[in-house]
């Protein structure tokens, strides 16, 4: 895709988001714009990771719980600016994934899928647990709304045009890193990881990089989230939710930026479609991956982009 075509793309997107940010009035339509936003941010730093790099991870979820809880612990509890607190969260989750990818990135294929979940849900048990500093199961109450300088994004418009921004910004910095020699890198990695080092790739280097970055980047995505809802609780960080962001990812298309959007709009707004499957929601999910991943192996996106290429084709003939 050339340069030209991607400033088309953008420019598409400010005016969707301007369209829709003034456009709409309803409050929970709006909000629910933001939990998109919010889960494209998780969905793309996940695909950086599992799409182009070919790491898997189940336990994606604990990195956007340490954003969340460390920026509440810090505005809630001892009265830190939010503005200050953010690069604390993200730093924090940064570091936790540099001290666990160390030994974790060793590994691959379905026991780095078993390293990752373990981490996950060790994660989740602190934040259960030390009640005394997480609030433990009945959760953490008392976040301040998100204030910069004399703006305070207390209303559903506000928090979606600061939300979406920072979605626009994470989708160039990411394709500017793809289109770079580190993501061509990547994509050797995942395509091989033998093959990449016998070619100087630094694997184990690289991997590490990624998955410090994805984690910043759902530190991100917890935080925003905390300073929205004002009240966060251990069951949104646990194994379900890294399910879930997987799940957007494969059915968005893994190595697809744009696929990531795609996936967290469909699986933020699947379940509103389907509240009287709600007791079943990971049976859903299941026959939903399934059968992507049967019948469109490169997801959603790539799949419809293929199938308009075949169209295309069959016209021109």
């Amino acid at each position: 895709m050339g340069d030209r075509s991607q400033k088309i793309i953008y420019a598409v997107f400010v005016l969707a988001v301007i369209l829709l940010g003034w456009g709409i009035d309803n409050a929970y339509y709006l909000q629910m714009l933001i939990f998109i936003g919010i889960n494209t941010l998780l969905a793309l730093s996940l695909n950086m990771l599992m799409g182009y790099a070919g790491q898997i991870s189940l336990g994606h979820a604990a990195f956007y719980g340490i954003g969340a809880y460390v920026t509440a612990i810090l505005t809630a509890t001892y009265q830190v600016p939010p503005l200050l607190s953010l690069p604390a969260a993200v730093c924090m989750a940064m570091f936790v994934a540099w001290i666990v990818g160390i030994p974790t990135l060793r590994l691959s294929g379905y026991y780095l899928g078993m390293g990752t979940l373990g981490f996950g849900m060790i994660v989740h048990i602190v934040f259960r647990e030390w009640s005394s500093v997480t609030g433990g199961a009945s959760g953490f109450v008392g976040i301040p709304p998100l204030t910069a300088g004399p703006l305070t994004f207390d209303s559903e418009r506000h928090y979606f045009f600061l939300v979406w921004t920072v979605v626009l910004l994470a989708i160039i910095m990411c394709r500017r890193i793809i289109d770079s020699r580190v993501g061509r890198a990547l994509r050797a990695i995942h395509d091989g990881e033998k093959a990449a080092a016998a070619v100087g790739v630094d694997t184990k280097k690289l991997k590490l990089q990624v998955f410090v970055l994805s984690a910043g980047m759902a530190a991100l995505a917890g935080f925003l989230y905390a300073h929205l809802i004002y009240f966060i609780s251990p069951g949104t960080f646990g194994f379900v939710t890294s399910i879930r962001i997987v799940t957007m990812v494969v059915i968005g298309g893994m190595a697809s930026i744009w696929g990531s959007l795609f996936g967290a709009s469909l699986l933020t707004l699947l379940p509103e479609w389907l509240h009287a499957f709600s007791e079943f929601e990971m049976v859903v999910y299941g026959l939903i991956l399934m059968t992507v991943m049967i019948f469109l192996p490169r997801g959603l996106t790539r799949g419809l982009l293929d199938i308009y290429e075949r169209y295309r084709k069959n016209n021109d003939r």
